[in-house]
């Protein structure tokens, strides 16, 4: 859904049925939940300002979506959001934030959460204050809603009666917090359960990386074993071993935690590592490097597209975008975008 809206040209052509009831289920309350809660509800003549596709922007605009449920198994102070996500949300014009009081009691395990955590403290203050405000005022009917749903995790899906294959609901289990090693809390169940209706259901719970053939990798992590990207191959006497060489950045490194920007920085001490590594001869010599990849990628006749041709597609988004007083429009189909890459 995501890549939909975001013009994809692997899902451009997906037909999200946003027309069926007024009510969507979003299963996650991390930045990628807030995003497309974002989408679903923002008023599409401000979306129609930025740079979302055309047939998304098209499909929104005839939406029957109304109202949003963001689900979470755990508290408030363990949403996994970040304050200026969370801040553009409740910024939307005319949207109706529904948090349940009773789910923004703390506990001393809460407490002490907040504490350590000075993001956990900013976000539970934002969603507090947002409860606070909107429960001093009655909801207009034409409001849209998103409601923060804490303490739930989904059993199951519920199938509609009138449409073989298609969601009607969730069915949700109640949870509550216990503390584990490192003061973590866990959401355990509590055998109660309750149903929400809708017509679509969307997935945001997580990303785990893959395993790459001969690479190490730690399967619980779901990352590649590495010292500030270096890739580890063995740990010889509690002492890690990296392979001389072989790097790693991003969620194959650190796992899939952080904003755009925090690749920035995972990446600079990654490319620190390398620059250390060449400056002290630490890189086998052997390796191919770019001119080994380049020389791999023409063997498997795979279609690469450089900086310059890049700046070919940058440039013609920019220029329909301006038509249409949007910083761009995306070219949707490969089709598309290689035709302009190499014109």
């Amino acid at each position: 859904f995501v890549w939909w809206y975001n013009g994809h040209p692997d899902y451009s052509s997906l037909k999200p049925d946003l027309r069926r009831s007024d009510t969507a289920v979003i299963l996650g309350q991390g930045n990628v939940a807030l995003d497309v809660a974002r989408i679903l509800l923002r008023p599409t003549t401000e979306l129609a300002s930025t740079d979302i596709a055309r047939h998304a922007l098209s499909a929104l605009e005839e939406s029957s979506i109304r109202k949003v449920y963001l689900v979470g198994r755990r508290g408030p102070v363990q949403a996994a959001l970040t304050a200026k996500e969370l801040r553009e949300v409740l910024g939307i014009k005319n949207l109706h934030i529904r948090i349940k009081e009773t789910d923004l009691s703390v506990t001393p395990a809460d407490e002490e959460e907040m504490k350590n955590s000075r993001a956990r403290k900013r976000i539970y203050e934002l969603l507090s204050k947002a409860a606070a405000a909107a429960g001093t005022s009655e909801a207009d009917p034409d409001q849209r809603e998103l409601h923060f749903v804490f303490f739930r995790q989904p059993d199951r899906f519920l199938e509609s009666d009138e449409r073989r294959g298609h969601v009607s609901g969730v069915n949700l289990e109640k949870t509550v917090l216990e503390s584990v090693e490192s003061r973590k809390q866990i959401a355990v169940g509590t055998g109660e359960f309750e149903d929400i209706s809708c017509s679509m259901v969307l997935k945001a719970i997580g990303y785990k990386s893959v395993p790459i053939n001969d690479l190490p990798f730690d399967h619980k992590k779901g990352i590649v074993p590495n010292v500030r990207g270096r890739v580890v191959s063995q740990t010889s006497g509690g002492i890690p071993q990296t392979e001389p060489g072989l790097y790693v950045c991003g969620w194959l490194k650190r796992g899939p935690v952080g904003i755009i920007a925090t690749n920035l920085y995972c990446a600079e001490e990654t490319v620190a590592s390398i620059s250390e590594d060449i400056e002290e001869g630490a890189c086998e010599s052997a390796k191919a490097g770019s001119k080994g990849l380049l020389q791999l990628l023409e063997e498997r006749n795979v279609k690469k597209v450089d900086f310059s041709e890049w700046e070919n597609i940058d440039a013609k988004e920019k220029q329909m975008g301006s038509e249409s007083n949007k910083p761009r429009e995306k070219l949707v189909t490969w089709e598309d975008l290689l035709a302009e890459a190499t014109n």
